[in-house]
């Protein structure tokens, strides 16, 4: 792989996570609480992106892995996605501006935000099959150019700290020196309306982006698609469906992948009240949240030793137990909130830490696998297949069972809804404990694929 072709990968794979990282933390809790939806239409919206995943395995990947070059369908799909999130974000400002705000309707809302997901998440697919295609050494190049998309991640969230900030507090507070303006910056968030407006240059943030990758997507290099390996299996998702059917072991990985995308997405579920009700500030929520991202630069960085080191089972069965270690510290941090003091809030937002593991040594080794062990016409639907299930129905589970059992242990006190977190976070740990007991016990890959791993150089 040549200089600029990394260096293009990597860009792309930074805007593409920038687009999702810079509008999905905000709208936890922005549909109802914010433009004042029902829990129906707010359910509706959060629905968008995981229901766009699985039509974009039926759809996207088929035209890419048979039809049309990766690069060209990037480009035409992120254009499309990022005008609608531009006007996603423009109808949003419409709400909170004007002497006396409407918020418009929600049909419109609805519309915007389904065509941006259906045109961006195939191309959480795309972008991996492109990386995979011009990769010299996948099991060494994908997690140092994958951990850009970690960075764009994280880029979205730390500016908000200072557009969510409350300038005219941080001018009265008249401090003295940098260091003074700073904490007075940092410790100024806004509230009420402002705050809200301030939110939605999240979603204008995410279109420009997406239209900064439609346009990168044109100097990304060719990826034509595959001809089928045998006459006849024009359906690459077929082909994709019928050899993870042959193979016990990626059946087992299908169904714990299922369990640790609902974990995954409980994740970001509870963890944005959660930090805000221990103690964090608002303007602080979101770029508290990327701590488990900056953490999966360094896990990255060393995934190749590890799997070299403990094979495909150990390492992913280390990244499902992660999200249980998190959960159960969550829990434990609330139950002993009193006690704890001040101190609550930063060991909530530092155990975030293992978000890294959860991601590289799970997500990340599970691409891996997956291009190593499907035929190479069917790689971006077999990636699609899995995606199904990290964008699409662990997210829709996980919105049904952690929006209801979150009901069971939230009470309203005086007008103000409390939740026992330190129960609450109990279930999604023992799911994560389900998922890693099944690996440990039955997931057992051929030999030849056990290999693939071990023959990472253990300097990469």
């Amino acid at each position: 792989m040549s200089g600029s072709t990394r260096i293009k990968l990597m860009a792309m794979m930074f805007l593409q996570f920038f687009i999702w990282g810079a509008w999905l933390p905000q709208s936890f809790g922005f549909w109802e609480g914010s433009l004042g939806f029902k829990d129906w239409q707010a359910m509706a919206l959060d629905f968008c992106f995981p229901i766009s995943a699985i039509i974009a395995m039926f759809v996207g990947n088929q035209l890419v892995d048979r039809m049309f070059a990766a690069e060209k369908f990037l480009a035409v799909s992120q254009f499309i996605g990022g005008l609608a999130m531009l006007g996603f974000g423009f109808l949003a400002r419409m709400a909170f501006t004007g002497d006396n705000p409407e918020t418009p309707s929600f049909w419109m809302f609805l519309a915007l935000m389904a065509v941006h997901c259906f045109f961006y998440v195939p191309g959480m697919s795309v972008t991996n099959a492109i990386l995979f295609a011009h990769a010299t050494d996948p099991k060494k190049d994908f997690g140092p150019i994958r951990l850009f998309g970690t960075i764009g991640w994280i880029a979205a969230a730390w500016p908000f700290i200072f557009i969510l900030t409350d300038w005219d507090k941080v001018a009265a507070a008249q401090t003295e020196g940098f260091i003074g303006w700073l904490g007075a910056a940092m410790g100024s968030p806004l509230d009420g309306n402002a705050l809200n407006l301030g939110k939605t240059w999240t979603f204008i943030t995410a279109g420009i982006a997406s239209l900064l990758l439609a346009g990168l997507s044109l100097a990304l290099p060719h990826t034509p698609p595959a001809k089928a390996e045998k006459q006849g299996e024009s359906l690459a998702l077929v082909e994709a469906f019928r050899f993870l059917g042959k193979h016990p072991y990626l059946i087992l990985l299908f169904i714990v992948t299922a369990i640790d995308a609902t974990v995954h997405d409980g994740f970001f579920f509870f963890g944005f009240s959660y930090i805000g009700k221990i103690g964090v500030p608002q303007n602080w929520v979101q770029a508290a949240m990327t701590v488990g991202q900056l953490a999966e630069i360094g896990t990255m960085a060393f995934l190749g030793y590890v799997l070299s080191r403990l094979g495909w089972r150990y390492t992913l069965a280390i990244g499902v137990f992660g999200h249980a270690a998190r959960f159960l510290v969550w829990a434990g941090i609330f139950a002993a909130s009193d006690s704890l003091g001040s101190a609550g809030p930063w060991l909530a937002v530092g155990i975030n830490v293992v978000h890294g593991i959860c991601y590289a040594f799970f997500f990340a080794t599970l691409y891996i696998l997956v291009d190593i062990a499907f035929p190479k016409d069917a790689r971006a639907s077999a990636q699609g297949l899995f995606n199904f299930l990290i964008f699409g129905l662990g997210p829709i589970v996980s919105r049904f069972v952690w929006r209801y059992i979150n009901g069971m242990y939230t009470t309203e006190v005086e007008g103000v809804a409390k939740t026992d977190y330190s129960l609450l976070l109990l279930y999604p740990a023992g799911a994560a404990v389900v998922g890693t007991v099944l690996l440990l016990l039955f997931f057992r890959p051929p030999h030849e694929i056990e290999e693939q791993a071990r023959t990472v150089k253990p300097e990469h």
